[in-house]
């Protein structure tokens, strides 16, 4: 993987962004440059605009003031550059899809409607398989993966569009510790292979173990591009304290807070 050029361009700049739906403004006054290579995990509480600023991002939403560039482009047109892993991906259980098959939807694209895939698509599945470490899995149904498995296939189907730039909401939601483990090792691995991350996620003391910059996104984000969760931020973030209860973490992520009188 080639290294980042210094003072290479930001995947995305955002300035000053506020946006919604209809009259209620979600996010407000926006900053955020994610820089290459960054693995930026944003926390904050149910509500508090982190999906929303993932459809502004993927320029399905668009802002109702600020600016907002992908790639240096506007999102409409850099998302090309971008993989994403939703919070919820259905699938009828019934439907007899292999999990290749999932992964190869991810060389679908404006220019590949309706044309036949091509060898270097299937060299590209292939790959994708290998690095999510499923390679054995294939040819498997995707019914009978495991609820990790499953998603560690949809992540192989994001990277095969071979984005820049990977956006995850919630990606070990619905699956258990040692499977969210494994992703999160698994996310590691892709970055530092040279995929920059943006993941929301609601796990504090996972999170802080494997991202490298953490932000916290209540409507106005608190995002200084450091990977320490101050008590500032949680409380500006939660509106309320936190106490983080760390299962043999090595380093304690936020000092403990003073009585509330």
């Amino acid at each position: 993987m080639t290294p980042t050029a210094p003072n290479a361009t930001p995947l995305v700049e955002i300035k000053d962004l506020s946006a919604g739906y209809n009259n209620e403004m979600v996010l407000r006054d926006i900053n955020l440059t994610v820089e290459p290579d960054n693995f930026i995990g944003l926390i904050g509480p149910n509500g508090g605009g982190k999906t929303t600023l993932f459809k502004v991002i993927l320029g399905l939403l668009q802002p109702h003031k600020g600016t907002i560039k992908v790639m240096g482009m506007a999102p409409e047109k850099g998302r090309q550059h971008i993989g994403y892993v939703p919070q919820f991906t259905y699938y009828d259980s019934d439907f007899p899809i292999r999990a290749r098959d999932v992964v190869r939807m991810g060389r679908l694209g404006p220019k590949h409607l309706f044309k036949p895939y091509t060898a270097e698509d299937d060299r590209v599945v292939e790959e994708c398989l290998e690095r999510v470490h499923l390679t054995d899995k294939g040819n498997a149904p995707l019914r009978e993966l495991s609820g990790g498995q499953r998603q560690r296939i949809y992540i192989a189907r994001a990277l095969a569009s071979e984005p820049e730039l990977l956006l995850l909401d919630e990606p070990t939601n619905s699956v258990d510790v040692e499977a969210s483990a494994q992703i999160y090792e698994l996310l590691h691995e892709i970055n530092l292979q040279g995929v920059t991350i943006l993941l929301i996620s609601h796990d504090l003391n996972v999170i802080s173990s494997y991202v490298k910059t953490i932000g916290c996104l209540n409507r106005t984000l608190h995002y200084h591009g450091e990977k320490e969760i101050t008590e500032d931020m949680i409380q500006a973030g939660y509106n309320c304290p936190v106490e983080l209860i760390a299962h043999g973490l090595p380093h304690r992520v936020l000092a403990k807070h003073e009585e509330q009188g």
